[in-house]
């Protein structure tokens, strides 16, 4: 591209064909920079790793569990356009509409390191849907990220120290459901940790999954306590309310998605909704 660009600025020198392989080929080189700084800014030590992705709705009834499967929608359809494999750990479905909490498995290269940045409390202000009156609600759900260490790191979980209660799935499922103890919950005794998994038929898969989450957890609580640069690699635990969110998300009097650590914006809310966070992703990494 510089002989060809040298070329083309001698006097009197014209090739249409060559010039536009030079513009061509400038435009794949500055693609290929930009992704090489992209994949730069993802060096911490568990970025490359596959990811578990899990959302909670905050206090508000059918409102948050309403507003926390959208934002499940919204990190499905990320992962569908990035083309990760997502797999359903445990999924409790709300009373009226929504969802009570999830748990997804995230599985790529670099999925930890993108979705690091969406931990924290997510806020919502629209108006409601399930007000007849059309009034104004503004709802909240927690998004927890934790890497999946599961091959990497050795934690050693003492059988004593576990609960392990099977129970019937809840939920859509056909005849499996309320007739089989598949579902399984674990409690880890010394740190009060409680993970479950009921998605799989199998009673051994949902065991095996909901011990993945658990090691994980466990792996990010013991890193947490050792040293206070880690904190900056996981985020600081906040409540699920007004002040401690991470980003507003505004469908009524205006349309703006806003993160509150960076301020980048954009009104265009349903390419975001619709799965397109890569602008945000990218902000909250430079700015790290």
């Amino acid at each position: 591209m510089e002989a060809a660009s040298e070329l083309l600025q001698e006097a009197g020198y014209s090739d249409q064909e060559l010039t536009q392989d030079l513009e061509t080929g400038l435009q794949k080189l500055n693609q290929e920079v930009e992704e090489f700084e992209f994949r730069f800014m993802l060096s911490g030590p568990h970025d490359r790793d596959s990811a578990i992705l899990s959302i909670h709705p905050g206090a508000g009834g059918t409102e948050s569990q309403d507003w926390a499967q959208m934002l499940m929608r919204m990190y499905t359809r990320w992962a569908e356009i990035k083309r990760f494999k997502l797999n359903l750990l445990d999924f409790q479905p709300g009373d009226e509409a929504g969802i009570k909490s999830v748990t997804l498995e995230v599985e790529g290269d670099y999925v930890f390191g993108y979705l690091r940045s969406e931990k924290g409390v997510h806020r919502l202000v629209r108006i409601s849907p399930f007000d007849a009156n059309k009034r104004r609600h503004t709802s909240f759900a927690s998004v927890d990220v934790i890497p999946d260490i599961e091959d990497e790191v050795a934690i050693e979980i003492k059988a004593d120290d576990l609960r392990i209660d099977v129970f019937r799935a809840s939920g859509a499922g056909g005849q499996h459901v309320n007739k089989t103890e598949s579902a399984v919950r674990i409690t880890h005794l010394p740190t009060k940790i409680v993970v479950q998994c009921q998605e799989d038929r199998s009673q051994i898969k949902n065991r095996a999954n909901a011990m993945k989450v658990l090691k994980a957890r466990l792996y990010v609580r013991s890193q947490e306590e050792k040293a206070e640069k880690t904190k900056a690699l996981y985020g600081e635990k906040k409540g699920i309310a007004f002040g401690s969110q991470i980003r507003s998300y505004v469908f009524h009097p205006y349309n703006l998605i806003k993160d509150h650590r960076t301020n980048f914006e954009t009104g265009d809310v349903q390419r975001v909704m619709n799965g397109e966070l890569d602008k945000f992703i990218e902000a909250f990494l430079k700015q790290q």
